[in-house]
């Protein structure tokens, strides 16, 4: 079990140099943009443009604030903003973002295709709540607002972007709101087990 605190986060520049990334947590630890199996971050986007491409990369985007027309090569446009779903897209085709109305700072899922797959969802909590985490390494990322995580007999606080990294087999989680809390739950499977999420080839 890993407790990730947003303030322990470094930020570092987008692969394009077109603005500035918070990584979360990546693997192998000691990975840069070109060799992750995995990865997790936020970006604040202050600026319309093309994506930075990542070559044998699957990802998935999830607006926090903000929102953004995504146009996606061969998948059309989508409007993304905090109340839609994850949007899921090759990382190796182009890409390319419309602000609607200012900045945007948004949550991204990347594995690399044929090492790992994984499967986000949006869950918004107004009340205590139990959760199954899933197979592989499950990760719950604090959206906004915060929560006391009980896990096995311990409980965790978490606040705002704050990141909890269970190792596989952690089962059933119990979630304490203090306030409505919205969550990203995230799944991050090795590909010898059958995908979490369609085929984004």
């Amino acid at each position: 079990m890993r407790i990730i605190r947003h303030a322990d986060c470094r930020p570092m520049p987008w692969k394009n140099g077109g603005g500035v990334t918070t990584e979360i947590i990546a693997w192998p630890p000691a990975a840069g943009l070109d060799d992750f199996h995995w990865r997790i971050s936020m970006a604040q986007v202050a600026a319309g443009g093309p994506f930075s491409v990542f070559s044998g990369i699957d990802r998935t985007l999830t607006v926090l604030e903000g929102t953004m027309r995504l146009a996606i090569e061969g998948a059309g446009e989508h409007l993304l903003s905090r109340h839609s779903e994850p949007c899921v897209f090759p990382g190796d085709v182009a890409t390319s973002a419309k602000l609607v109305d200012g900045p945007v700072l948004d949550f991204n899922v990347m594995t690399r295709r044929g090492s790992h797959n994984h499967r986000v969802r949006r869950l918004e909590l107004a009340r205590e709540a139990d959760i199954e985490a899933g197979d592989g390494t499950f990760l719950l990322f604090i959206a906004s607002g915060a929560a006391l995580i009980g896990v096995g007999e311990g409980t965790i606080d978490l606040g705002e972007r704050d990141t909890l990294c269970l190792d596989p087999g952690a089962g059933r989680l119990r979630i304490a709101p203090a306030t409505a809390v919205s969550l990203l739950a995230v799944n991050i499977m090795s590909w010898r087990h059958p995908p979490l999420c369609r085929d984004v080839r």
